[in-house]
């Protein structure tokens, strides 16, 4: 049974009640016996409404006490739940797995005081656990009679169909304001609005930012006018005008904004009100109009190209090719400001009878893609996507390359933070890490024409053709005498059998001899890079080889550099340093770090007992 089936909700959402650093519980009781009074039907609450998670279970024990004690006909009013979010130290964190969920119903019922809870619903997808658990834990709960119905917060449109093929999902909870149109862009609102899904939209207002402009809106205030209404109250009219399933989740914490919200369900805008405020807020038409009035036929004049791939996959390499075959170039990392200011500047292009052009940029979100596909539509053209499919290990090498080229050095963790606010070719292997994970896969419901995956293929430099002889220093070609993982000192250096023998073999046959480390003891304050330095001169003397030895120095933990094997920032160095061509170098290692560096480099890889 969907939520969306009878008549529409009233809804406005607790959190604010308990997260707000003035909160107070007996204004908060108002609030809610307000807006109760005033005819909403639906409280939204979750476990993590709180201050931290010493208060979990706070805004849901606080909306039972308002309803238990509200003198109305509480028979029709219902109350959604949310688990999978903690909050440790008052962070939010992700928890999908089946067993916190299950503890988290059961507490949340307690707290709720209900045998059944209406509308449970997954606060947000775990990144450390995949949908389909914590989709399933939820599917068991509902077949147990525990919750009612089964929601979803904070989903893509691909993890929205995943769950659909395990459970009903009755309701979706998501951002959705004049301001933020991301889930009118991405098809989850097309989809919930073709199913029958509930669409609960969180921060219709555009939260406590976008206050100032809510009021100052020209339109707004011009159709508030008309209707004797107040600015806040038209977005949640017109939000809820979208579709049939769209129920605005506003989040008063005064009796009077919670008696606005539920006026705002009973405004009527006219036909000339919600065209007005279409023209503002443009993205209403993607789900007031359908897909094929807006498409143009692929066979329209003009070809847009959108290249996507993660950041250092080589678009900007693809989109300068076409260039040269004479399309016009569109980049926002070239041109500065916004990705969104790329568009005017698109359609400008496109109206003016400039119909072949190329934008290069990640567009990793079906969001951001529609921008650009809505745009080319608007003026009549086709849109096709070149999807650049270069793994993750290849766009890490391309990063640090471009990284090199710009500073001449690896960045320090610091440095790359600051650097990235200007500069958007500086990435952290963080950031990397996240674009890979937030990636959409480009379909033809988007819209596209066409989609040409390309794959990523490194281009051999005619000017890089040394060959070396690459080795990590430790437990390969020296150890410390005293047992430390690294040696301490000169002193404690010792060369391990073998390795002096066939270093000078290579360095005779004409080969480099290169050396690679960590030393994260630098990071700890137990030596200097001085000291460090020491080691690796006196493990140079008893190699009787000439080295140039680099290392990190950073701790363990998250990756903050890129000179952290098996990230490949000091291979990279060396490449570049010395013009070598990969296909030509051995990297000698001990573990299978050391054999993922070699890899993702292209070095031949070979053990240590191979050496």
């Amino acid at each position: 049974m969907s939520a969306a089936a009878g008549p529409r909700p009233v809804a406005i959402g607790g959190m604010r009640l308990s997260t707000e650093p003035d909160r107070d519980e007996a204004r908060a009781l108002a609030t809610v016996q307000a807006a109760l009074d005033a005819g909403v039907t639906l409280l939204d609450t979750a476990d993590a409404y709180g201050r931290d998670d010493g208060e979990t279970g706070h805004n849901e024990r606080l909306l039972a006490r308002a309803l238990a004690a509200w003198t109305g006909d509480a028979s029709r009013v219902r109350i959604a739940t949310k688990g999978g979010l903690t909050r440790p130290g008052g962070r939010w964190v992700a928890d999908g797995r089946a067993r916190h969920l299950v503890a988290a119903c059961e507490a949340s019922r307690r707290a709720l005081g209900v045998e059944r809870i209406h509308l449970y619903q997954l606060h947000a997808p775990d990144p450390g656990m995949p949908l389909a658990t914590s989709v399933r834990a939820l599917a068991l709960l509902q077949r147990e009679g525990l919750v009612e119905h089964v929601g979803l917060c904070n989903v893509s449109l691909s993890q929205l169909e995943e769950a659909r093929t395990i459970v009903d999902i009755a309701a979706v909870q998501v951002e959705m304001s004049p301001w933020h149109d991301e889930s009118l862009r991405n098809g989850v609102a097309e989809l919930c609005a073709a199913k029958g899904i509930r669409l609960l939209a969180y921060r219709p207002l555009g939260g406590a930012s976008r206050s100032r402009q809510l009021v100052q809106d020209p339109v707004l205030r011009s159709v508030a006018d008309r209707l004797g209404a107040t600015p806040a109250e038209v977005v949640l009219a017109w939000l809820g005008s979208l579709a049939e399933v769209v129920v605005p989740l506003p989040g008063p914490t005064r009796p009077e904004s919670a008696r606005s919200a539920a006026r705002a369900a009973t405004l009527l805008l006219s036909d000339d009100d919600l065209a007005e405020l279409d023209r503002r807020f443009p993205a209403a038409r993607l789900i007031r109009a359908p897909r094929a009035v807006r498409r143009p036929p692929d066979t329209a004049p003009g070809d847009v190209v959108l290249v996507m791939g993660l950041p250092g996959a080589g678009k900007s390499t693809l989109a300068a090719d076409l260039v040269r075959r004479g399309y016009e170039g569109l980049n926002r990392d070239e041109a500065g400001g916004r990705l969104a200011d790329l568009v005017p500047v698109l359609a400008e292009h496109l109206a003016a009878g400039r119909r072949r052009v190329v934008l290069d940029n990640t567009y990793g979100s079906r969001a951001a893609r529609n921008v650009v596909i809505e745009a080319a539509w608007a003026q009549g053209a086709p849109v096709r996507c070149v999807w650049l499919q270069t793994s993750l290990e290849d766009a890490q090498v391309n990063v640090v390359q471009r990284m090199l080229s710009k500073y001449g050095r690896l960045l320090e963790p610091e440095e790359m933070t600051r650097a990235a606010r200007d500069d958007p070719s500086v990435l952290t292997p963080g950031a990397l890490f996240r674009h890979r994970r937030e990636q959409e896969t480009p379909e033809g419901s988007e819209g596209f024409a066409r989609i040409d995956a390309v794959a990523f293929a490194r281009r051999r430099r005619e000017d890089h053709h040394r060959r070396a002889l690459i080795f990590w220093y430790d437990g390969v070609v020296r150890m410390s005498c005293s047992g430390a993982r690294t040696p301490i000192s000169p002193g404690d250096v010792e060369v391990l059998p073998g390795a002096r023998e066939a270093i000078r073999r290579h360095v005779d046959e004409g080969w480099l001899a290169l050396g690679v480390s960590w030393q994260p003891e630098i990071a700890r304050g137990e030596r200097t890079a001085g000291e460090v330095g020491a080691t690796f001169a006196r493990t140079h003397e008893l190699l009787g080889a000439e080295v140039d030895g680099v290392f990190c120095p950073h701790g363990d933990g998250p990756p903050l550099c890129w000179c952290r094997k098996p990230l490949p920032g000091l291979g990279v160095l060396l490449i570049e340093r010395h013009r070598l061509d990969p296909s030509r170098c051995v990297y000698v290692g001990r573990d299978a770090s050391d054999e993922a560096f070699a890899r993702v480099l292209g070095f031949t890889y070979r053990h240590r007992d191979d050496l």
